[in-house]
């Protein structure tokens, strides 16, 4: 890892690029797991410069309040309510306009680093309303200057909040600053909502799940403000945790330690795989890592809830700080690195700084009816996970997401360049635009081996080849849906749900596609309770062509290079009819 150049893998390129797609994931799969991408440190610097920004602009948001003064006289108001009230709208501020998950190279975004604000304020735009069909006034996939203006209006609002001040005492919270005035939430909430009818992709921006709410919680009145909040962090944790519950989740550990830039020592990256560089699946380190990990963040959680002060407490504390620097250190991909500190904050603040504070405290029920609505979602999400993104599903960094591979002609992409408002180009063109034509193939292929060494990886690559027309496989060339996703609509996280059917149908409406110009695999996660994933092979202008299963258990006993899973076809159209 030098401190400008990528550590790209050295190979001989002419040579290689005679190889099958097989033998090119080969060498990036191995380059993957002893060196991660080769991010340069100076990359890592910007990113960690992003965290300082976030957290020093935070703070100087708790200063505009009234009560709130001292900038190094942290202790006398660190827990205050008003201060993690701001700090969640900070927080929600900082994703919606695209500073935070999904920001910049590391999520593959390079020019520009960021979508989110430069399409959302911008009539035009393909939008993605969550239930068009069933919501009234919601039809339709162009942005109008309405949704650019609520969009305006939400950031407009949540600054208006951040620079107001508190409502007066709340003796139980030992609080003499108060809460902001609740129209002020009130406002936030309508207007996310409002949007998210309208667009679930900014909806899931702001991080609707974890920010939407904390906010609700800051509804309440009392003890029980901080009763939902602490009861919110609970579902978050608790959710991330069951949703751990399967065999993708050493591959996402194996993968993301490979690619931690402050694990270095390359002998020690090998350990996390069965037998480097020929068994490239996760070892004994990556499954005993995935099953602490995921003990930690079920049942941590409830000494942190149920003990009220205490060395209990700090041994609990301390162990969840632990676990999120972990996450923050090895800057996963899609970068939730501020959602990470903001987990350390809300986490201090909530279970040290009001440790006496529990369910014998209640003054209502509303925290549990909060409570009950967020684990119904997570449940929901987890047995049927087509209808739930991984976001309000809070299958985070499970290994297991709605999942979608596009291959593209060099007609298909010319036709979205033309037919889309767009900040970004395709994802080749910026490529080749930095690297060069010829050389674009290494970081794409270190993408495909990124993806194969996911247990996903293995089943998209099968099914690609089931959708692209037989004897034109040289025509096409596979593209993550991420990538389509940020060029498309300005944000991408991981979320199969925001390229699948109805993003498709936004772009034949838009570009036209002839047959066979578009195929598209579509791949959504497994459910909690079935041993299988379902998938979906569409052509863009002809609709679902085949539909069937693979399943899970063929994927996690093959190498990232073997992309031969079994397919199990439920339904198929003949050739002659797409």
């Amino acid at each position: 890892m030098s401190f400008r150049q990528q550590d790209l893998p050295a190979i001989d390129i002419d040579e290689w690029s005679l190889g099958t797609r097989s033998e090119r994931v080969r060498p990036m799969a191995r380059h993957l797991a002893e060196r991660g991408f080769g991010t340069p440190t100076i990359l890592y610097l910007f990113y960690i410069a992003k965290i300082v920004a976030y957290i020093v602009i935070g703070w100087l948001f708790a200063m505009t309040t009234a009560g709130v003064d001292g900038f190094f006289d942290v202790g006398s108001w660190w827990s205050e309510p008003i201060v993690l009230e701001k700090v969640v709208l900070w927080t929600m501020l900082f994703e919606v306009v695209g500073l935070g998950c999904g920001f910049g190279p590391l999520n593959n975004r390079i020019f520009p680093p960021m979508g989110s604000i430069l399409y959302w304020l911008r009539p035009g735009t393909i939008r993605l309303p969550p239930w068009p069909e069933r919501v009234p006034l919601t039809r339709g996939t162009a942005r109008t200057p309405f949704d650019a203006a609520l969009y305006g209006a939400l950031i407009v609002m949540i600054l208006v909040a951040l620079f107001s001040d508190g409502t007066g005492p709340i003796p139980v919270l030992d609080t003499e600053i108060g809460v902001l005035p609740r129209w002020e939430i009130l406002a936030v909430l309508g207007l996310l909502a409002v949007l998210g009818l309208r667009d679930k992709v900014i909806f899931l921006a702001a991080r609707g799940e974890v920010y939407a709410p904390m906010l609700v919680a800051f509804l309440f009145v009392g003890a029980d403000i901080v009763i939902a909040a602490k009861l919110v962090m609970l579902a978050i944790w608790m959710g991330a945790a069951t949703s751990k519950l399967n065999h993708h989740f050493p591959f996402v550990v194996s993968t993301m330690m490979s690619n931690s830039p402050v694990l270095r020592p390359k002998s020690l990256k090998k350990k996390f795989f069965e037998n480097f560089p020929d068994d490239l699946r996760p070892g004994r380190l990556s499954r005993i890592v995935a099953h602490f990990s995921t003990a930690v963040e079920m049942l941590v959680p409830l000494v942190l809830f149920f003990s009220h002060g205490g060395v209990v407490t700090a041994i609990a504390a301390t162990i969840m700080v632990i676990f999120h620097l972990g996450i923050l250190t090895a800057i996963p991909m899609g970068v939730p690195l501020e959602w990470n500190v903001f987990m350390i904050f809300s986490m201090l603040t909530l279970f040290v700084g009001h440790s006496s504070i529990g369910l014998t405290d209640l003054e209502s029920p509303l925290p549990l009816v909060l409570f009950a609505v967020i684990v119904s979602i997570v449940v929901t999400g987890n047995l049927f996970p087509n209808k739930v993104s991984f976001l309000p599903g809070m299958r985070y960094y499970a290994g297991n997401w709605d999942t979608t591979f596009w291959c593209v002609t060099p007609a298909a992409s010319a036709k979205i360049e033309a037919g889309i408002v767009a900040i970004a180009s395709m994802p080749q063109k910026q490529l080749e635009k930095f690297y060069g034509k010829k050389e674009a193939q290494i970081p794409v292929f270190l993408g495909y081996a990124f993806r194969s060494m996911n247990t996903h990886g293995r089943a998209l690559f099968t099914l690609a080849d089931r959708a692209i027309p037989a004897g034109r496989t040289a025509e096409f060339t596979i593209v993550d849906g991420e990538r389509i996703c940020s060029t498309a609509v300005g944000w991408n996280f991981g979320d199969g749900h925001m390229h699948s059917e109805q993003l498709i149908a936004a772009l034949q409406e838009r570009c036209h596609f002839e047959p066979g110009e578009l195929r598209i695999v579509l791949l959504d996660a497994q459910p909690i309770h079935k041993p299988t994933q379902q998938y979906r092979l569409v052509d863009a202008a002809t609709g679902e062509f085949e539909r069937g299963e693979v399943r899970v258990a063929d994927m996690v006993t093959r190498q990232p290079w073997a992309h031969d899973v079994p397919v199990h076809i439920h339904s198929a159209r003949s050739a002659e009819s797409i």
